[in-house]
C-alpha cells in the first residue's frame, strides 16, 4: 500500500485550520498515525491518528510561526507534507519566505506530463497542480540550512508561503525585510508587485538565494494550479496580456528582468549541473568593495577570498566592467544604476559543466528600501564559515532596524574640500571633486560604487569647493573654491585657477544657492550675491560650522558638534534645523537628494539628505 498526503494551503496563520487530504491504493480501510514537526528546531510538536481521507490541523496559537512537516504513517508507507505557519500578527521585524513555488515546479522531476522539468523536455507540463503530493524542499535542501542557522544565531523570525506574497501587500506592511533564501527561481506577477512595492515604500529585502526570480508562473483555479509554459509560443496569453506571460521575466514579451528588484539576474550568472554539481564547492568569493558594511567585522581587504562553497550550483549575476581595477555595473542588463558590487567569481570555466557566468554578490536603493543578494544557491548551507556568518549577520540586523544612516562609497582618504557637479563641467559628466592634502584636484563619478579619485590637476591652496546648479551672469558653470589668504577662486576650462576677489577672514565652506555664494566666518554665515559687487554681509549665526554645501535650494552645514543641520538660503537671519550626525565629516558636499561626506581614516560616505 502506498500512502499519500497533501495540504489545502501551502501555509496558515497561528489559530486556523489546515486541512490535507490522504488517499492510498489499499481497499484496507485508510488509518494511521500522524506527527507533526518543526523543522526550524527539529522538535516534534504533535503526535495523532487519522481515520479517512481527511485529517484537519487546529495551528495551536502558541506555535511558532515556522516550517512545518506533517508525516502520516500506515503500516506499509509514510507521505510528508510541508506547510508553513504565519504568526497571526507580526512579532519580528524579519519576515522569511519558503519558496513553494519552486519546490512544486520541480515536484516529479523528469516524469512527462507530471513536471515542470526537464525544462527542455518536449513532454514537460505546463500546468501542475498543488493538490497532489510532493513539493517539498529537493534533496539538496537549499533551504534548511538558514532556517536552521536562524533561531541558535539569535533571530526569532516570522515565516511565510512565497505564495502569500502574491497578494502580499499588507502581510508585508507589518515587517522591515523580508528574506528569500535557498533556490527562490519561480514568481508570479503577483509577488513581484508585492515584494517592489514594500521595497519602494522602505522595506528591505534580503537575498540568499541563486537562480532568484528567474521564471515568471500564472496562478489560476483559486491559486491551486501553477501555469508556466517557458514558451510564449505555447501560451495563450501572450496575445491577450503579453506582461504576463510565463516565460523568463527577462524574455520578450514580458521584458522585465528581475535585476530592477535584485540588481542581478541567471542570464548573466553561471550553472553546474548533474554529475558536475560538487564543483561548487571549489569556488570563493573575492572582495570587491571591502569598506562596504556588509563587510563590517570580517577583517577582509579587497582581493581577499571567502565563502569557499557559498557559491553554490547556480549563481545570479550583473553585467559590470572594471574601472580602474573597480567592478562597476554597466546598467545594460536592467541593473539599476544604484547597484554595487561587492563581491565576484569568475565561473566562466562553469561553461563546460553547465553555464560559465559569474556571481556578482551586491546591494542596491529602490526607492525609500535597501536589496542586498548573496546571488547563489548555497549561502545558506554555508554558514559555518565565520565570514558566510558575519556577512549574514550585518546584513539581518542593518536591514531589519531603523532606516537611514551612512554608507560608504569608496576607501578613506584625506581631503580638505569636497564638491558634487550635478551637471557637466569641463565637458564631463556628473562628479565628484576633492582636494588633497597636497593641493591635489581630485575627481570621480558620483555612485555608490568604491571607485578610485583620479587627479585633475593641481589646486594650489583651495581648501573649500563648491558648483553652481546653473550659470548665471556672475557665476557660469565651473568648479569655485576658497583658497589660502581668504580668496574666492574658479578653476578655468585650461586648469588654472583665477582670483575672483577676497573672502572673509578664516572663512570655512562654500556653497552656490540661488544665484548667491554663502561661506561661514567667525560663527556667522556670510553671503555674497549678485548685486553685492563682490562684497560680503553677514546673514545669520554658524555657530560650529566646519564644512558647507548646497542643494536644491537649501543650505547643509556640518558642524563641529557631529551634526548636520539645514537652512533656507535667505539673504537674511534664518534658523538652522537639525538634520542628522554628520558622522565626524570635515567636508561636505550634496548630490540628487544625497549629502557626502569625508572625513579623516574614514570611507567617503553618502546618505539620504533627510532627518534621522
Amino acid at each position: 500500500m502506498t500512502i499519500c498526503a497533501y495540504a489545502e494551503s501551502t501555509s496558515r496563520a497561528q489559530g486556523e485550520r489546515l486541512r490535507f487530504h490522504l488517499s492510498h491504493t489499499s481497499r484496507a480501510p485508510l488509518r494511521g498515525s500522524v506527527s507533526v514537526e518543526d523543522t526550524a528546531s527539529g522538535r516534534n510538536v504533535l503526535d495523532g491518528a487519522f481515520d479517512g481521507p481527511h485529517w484537519t490541523l487546529e495551528v495551536p496559537a502558541g506555535w511558532a510561526s515556522s516550517l512545518y512537516r506533517a508525516v502520516f504513517t500506515t503500516g506499509e508507507g509514510e507521505s510528508e507534507v510541508y506547510f508553513a505557519v504565519r504568526a497571526a500578527r507580526p512579532r519580528s521585524p524579519i519576515l522569511l519566505s519558503i519558496p513553494f513555488p519552486t519546490w512544486q515546479a520541480y515536484n516529479r522531476a523528469g516524469i512527462p506530463g507530471e513536471s515542470l522539468y526537464w525544462a527542455e523536455e518536449p513532454a514537460r507540463a505546463a500546468r501542475v497542480s498543488f493538490d497532489r503530493p510532493g513539493g517539498g524542499p529537493p534533496p539538496e535542501r537549499w533551504e534548511e540550512g538558514m532556517i536552521r542557522w536562524l533561531g541558535p544565531a539569535g533571530y526569532d523570525v516570522d515565516y511565510c508561503s512565497a505564495l502569500d506574497l502574491h497578494d502580499g501587500g499588507d502581510l508585508l506592511s507589518g515587517y522591515r525585510l523580508l528574506v528569500v533564501s535557498g533556490h527562490d527561481e519561480y514568481w508570479s506577477a503577483g509577488m513581484r508587485d508585492s515584494v517592489e512595492e514594500f521595497v519602494r515604500r522602505g522595506g528591505n529585502l534580503a537575498v540568499f538565494s541563486g537562480n532568484t526570480c528567474w521564471w515568471q508562473f500564472r496562478l489560476e483555479d483559486g491559486g491551486r494550479t501553477m501555469v508556466c509554459h517557458r514558451d510564449a509560443v505555447t501560451d495563450p496569453v501572450a496575445a491577450t496580456d503579453p506582461a504576463l506571460t510565463t516565460v523568463e521575466w527577462s524574455a520578450d514579451p514580458v521584458g522585465r528582468p528581475e535585476n530592477a528588484l535584485i540588481g542581478v539576474s541567471f542570464r548573466r550568472g553561471a550553472g553546474t549541473w548533474g554529475p558536475y554539481m560538487q564543483r561548487m564547492h571549489d569556488e570563493s568569493y573575492t572582495v570587491r568593495f571591502p569598506e562596504h558594511w556588509a563587510f563590517e567585522g570580517t577583517g577582509l581587504g579587497e582581493g581577499d577570498k571567502f565563502g569557499q562553497g557559498a557559491i553554490g550550483y547556480e549563481t545570479d549575476a550583473c553585467d559590470f566592467t572594471e574601472v580602474d581595477g573597480v567592478p562597476l555595473a554597466t546598467g545594460r542588463d536592467g541593473t539599476p544604476p544604484s547597484f554595487v558590487v561587492l563581491a565576484t567569481a569568475d565561473l566562466r570555466h562553469w561553461a563546460r559543466y553547465g553555464q560559465g557566468g559569474m556571481a556578482t554578490m551586491g546591494a542596491l536603493r529602490l526607492g525609500a528600501g535597501t536589496v542586498f543578494t548573496a546571488a547563489t544557491v548555497n549561502w545558506g548551507n554555508t554558514l559555518h564559515d565565520p565570514v558566510v556568518e558575519r556577512i549574514t549577520r550585518n546584513v539581518l540586523d542593518r536591514l531589519s532596524g531603523p532606516a537611514g544612516g551612512w554608507e560608504a562609497i569608496g576607501p578613506a582618504r584625506s581631503l580638505r574640500a569636497l564638491t558634487a557637479a550635478g551637471s557637466p563641467v569641463y565637458g564631463a559628466g556628473p562628479a565628484l571633486y576633492g582636494v588633497a592634502p597636497d593641493g591635489s584636484l581630485l575627481t570621480r563619478d558620483v555612485c555608490g560604487q568604491n571607485l578610485r579619485w583620479r587627479e585633475a590637476g593641481p589646486a594650489p591652496g583651495v581648501t573649500a569647493l563648491a558648483v553652481p546648479r546653473e550659470a548665471t551672469a556672475a557665476h557660469p558653470i565651473a568648479l569655485y573654491g576658497l583658497a589660502s589668504g581668504d580668496r574666492l577662486v574658479r578653476r578655468e576650462p585650461d586648469g588654472s585657477w583665477t582670483a575672483l576677489g577676497g573672502a572673509p577672514a578664516g572663512a570655512v565652506g562654500l556653497a552656490m544657492v540661488n544665484g548667491g555664494l554663502f561661506t561661514a566666518a567667525a560663527e556667522l554665515l556670510w553671503h555674497s550675491g549678485p548685486a553685492d559687487g563682490g562684497s560680503w554681509r553677514p546673514v545669520g549665526p554658524a555657530p560650529g560650522v566646519v564644512a558647507l554645501t548646497g542643494m536644491n535650494g537649501r543650505l547643509y552645514a556640518a558642524c563641529a558638534d557631529g551634526r548636520i543641520r539645514t537652512r533656507l538660503p535667505f539673504a537674511a537671519p534664518a534658523e538652522w534645523t537639525d538634520l542628522c550626525d554628520s558622522g565626524g565629516a570635515t567636508a561636505l558636499a550634496a548630490h540628487a537628494g544625497r549629502l557626502v561626506a569625508a572625513a579623516p581614516d574614514l570611507p567617503l560616505r553618502w546618505r539620504a539628505a533627510l532627518p534621522g
